[in-house]
């Protein structure tokens, strides 16, 4: 009787110690609260809203837009996102497929999507096929957007 207990024991301290499969489970949970911070900065971009999105930057964050280096979200959102914003009637994505890898306190991201702007002047359409990579990291139990890099091209 008192072997079975210390094999319940044993079993129980090799499984909650280390095991991968515990690993996977908090890193599942964790690849959760990251995609809910890329959806929600999608949220905010399909609102016409980027001040939606500041909490979820980094004060020191770097953002790169196809080949050009915009520098803090604050900084593209006052000075590229927040008036291309004012352009357009609407902004919405479509076939949005976000992938997310957890290590410790960092998240590495990729997001594939297609969006479609309409231009406000106008009515017209823009349609592209979009890729996005960013580098999340968990500060004080939030995970923030450290960098992120997008680009995009026209849909065939």
């Amino acid at each position: 009787m008192k072997s079975n207990f210390y094999r319940i024991v044993f079993v129980f301290f090799l499984f909650a110690s280390g095991n991968p499969l515990f690993a996977q489970s908090t890193d599942s949970r964790e690849a959760e609260e990251v995609k809910k911070v890329l959806r929600a900065y999608k949220e905010a971009v399909e609102a016409l809203d980027g001040t939606k999105a500041t909490a979820l930057f980094a004060a020191n964050s770097q953002v790169y837009e196809s080949g050009g280096v915009e520098g803090t979200y604050a900084h593209y959102l006052e000075h590229h996102l927040g008036p291309e914003f004012k352009a357009f009637k609407s902004f919405k994505y479509s076939d949005y497929k976000p992938e997310v890898t957890v290590d410790g306190n960092y998240a590495f991201a990729t997001e594939t999507y297609v969006y479609t702007l309409v231009l406000a002047k106008d009515g017209s359409t823009i349609k592209k096929k979009g890729v996005a990579t960013s580098t999340l990291k968990k500060v004080n139990g939030k995970w923030q957007i450290l960098i992120t890099h997008s680009s995009s091209r026209n849909t065939k």
